[in-house]
């Protein structure tokens, strides 16, 4: 056992950039296509994850010292840091229950393909952590492995079947055929999306109200768009923090810059990714008996979207704001303020690139984020310091990660595990939503065949 947590330990210290062209390459092989084109393809996928990560990098580099100035200009004391999420892979890995957890979710996924309970195959291993990361942390709280291992494998099965029902979303907005939405910290959001958007359509007023940036038309569109929105939230940042004009200017520049480049990597994700769902599903449709499989990605192929990009950027000052203004919120977001594109991403696709429909449901994630966030900074910063996290160890700094570590659906099981009652009474609901997720799907699939 400890020798398999090692030998994952080292594989997981690679970048998914690196990880997932191997995965990738593997199966473009699989489905027969040529070692020249696949190696291709694995390549592009992994200049696309690269690109994106080497952007964010940079992003997160642009906003932490304007954030951080906001604080100290205003003063503020928020006494948590969000780390991002780093230190929550590190007490994922550092726990045995992670190498197991990985063997029992392939072979969960394998079962549920094979007995049609899933048409999803769960290939973006990078994300794995996810399943793990809640054993971990219910493991830290004393609880039993067998109540841990029943955790990790419902937060897997909700997971893989969320991934399934994104997939006509994803295909209704980028044209890809069979890729769904992988991330449990993006995909478990589809039942709250799916109830919303309902919602939305039910009240007069606001359901006629459209912001779509790639459809937008007319004099005032342009200042819809993801560079437009980037450049205004430098200026905003800037002023906030009281930067002086120079860095201001600089800064909105700056930002305008991310909002060109991450689509221009999205898109070789993308491309990717068609080719190889494609030759995958020519192969498996004879073997499946003719069912079509949709593959688990990460979200960077998503970064083509106008909308994506535009609800991230405008849930990020909001997101500042509410944390000054909630009380009991003790952190401020930083490491995790650029993943908003992300989490949010998802979303945007079932509010059909609204948004503003995807910027209301955002205010209530966000508010749940700041407060779950808070709530687990203690344990998060007790694991961490068992787990070796650098800077830990003296107890002079709690850590914990805004969106990673404040998922509401995550804290939500991991109080359910724990026996809370008031989480049991959550049950029904969360329940209800899902069987409505599951219907919505069942009538875009059945609309789709009629279509057809």
């Amino acid at each position: 056992m400890e020798l398999l947590q090692t030998a994952l330990a080292w594989f997981f210290s690679f970048k998914a950039y690196v990880m997932l062209p191997v995965v990738i390459l593997a199966i473009a092989l699989f489905a027969r296509v040529k070692l020249g084109p696949a190696l291709m393809l694995a390549l592009k996928l992994g200049v696309g994850f690269a690109g994106i990560f080497l952007v964010y990098d940079a992003f997160l580099g642009m906003l932490k010292p304007a954030v951080d100035a906001i604080v100290t200009t205003r003063g503020l004391h928020f006494p948590v840091i969000d780390a991002g999420w780093p230190p929550l892979a590190a007490i994922t890995w550092a726990s045995w229950i992670a190498p197991v957890s990985i063997v029992l979710v392939i072979g969960l996924n394998l079962l549920m393909v094979f007995t049609r309970m899933t048409n999803t195959l769960y290939i973006d291993i990078w994300n794995y952590w996810h399943f793990a990361f809640l054993g971990a942390l219910l493991l830290g709280l004393s609880a039993s492995p067998v109540i841990a291992f029943l955790a990790v494998l419902t937060i897997a099965v909700f997971t893989i079947k969320a991934t399934e029902w994104s997939a006509p979303y994803v295909k209704q907005a980028t044209g890809l055929e069979g890729v769904g939405v992988s991330p449990f910290s993006v995909a478990g959001f589809l039942p709250w999306a799916v109830a919303l958007d309902r919602l939305f359509d039910a009240i007069p007023g606001i359901r006629h109200i459209v912001w779509d940036p790639s459809r937008s038309s007319g004099k005032l569109a342009v200042l819809g768009q993801p560079m437009i929105i980037g450049t205004f939230l430098g200026l905003f940042l800037g002023v906030l923090g009281n930067y002086e004009l120079r860095k201001t200017l600089e800064l909105a520049v700056q930002i305008a810059a991310v909002m060109y480049v991450l689509p221009k990597c999205g898109a070789l994700i993308g491309e990717a990714m068609s080719e190889v769902s494609d030759a995958l599903r020519a192969r498996l449709s004879a073997r499946l008996a003719g069912r079509s499989m949709i593959i688990a990605m990460d979200t960077g192929f998503l970064m083509t979207h106008a909308s994506v990009m535009t609800t991230g950027l405008v849930l990020m000052p909001i997101s500042l704001g509410l944390a000054f203004l909630i009380p009991g919120n003790r952190v401020i977001p930083a490491g995790d303020l650029p993943n908003l594109i992300s989490v949010m991403s998802l979303s945007v696709l079932i509010f059909r690139g609204n948004v503003f429909r995807a910027v209301l449901a955002g205010i209530p994630i966000i508010i749940a984020f700041l407060l779950v966030a808070t709530d687990l900074a203690p344990l998060l910063t007790q694991l961490g310091a068992q787990s070796g996290v650098a800077g830990l160890a003296d107890g002079s700094a709690q850590v914990t990660a805004f969106t990673d570590g404040g998922t509401p659906i995550r804290y939500w099981l991991l109080k359910l595990f724990l026996g809370a009652g008031w989480a049991w009474c959550v049950l029904p609901f969360a329940l209800a939503l899902v069987w409505l997720s599951w219907k919505r799907h069942r009538d875009l699939m059945t609309n789709k065949l009629t279509d057809a």
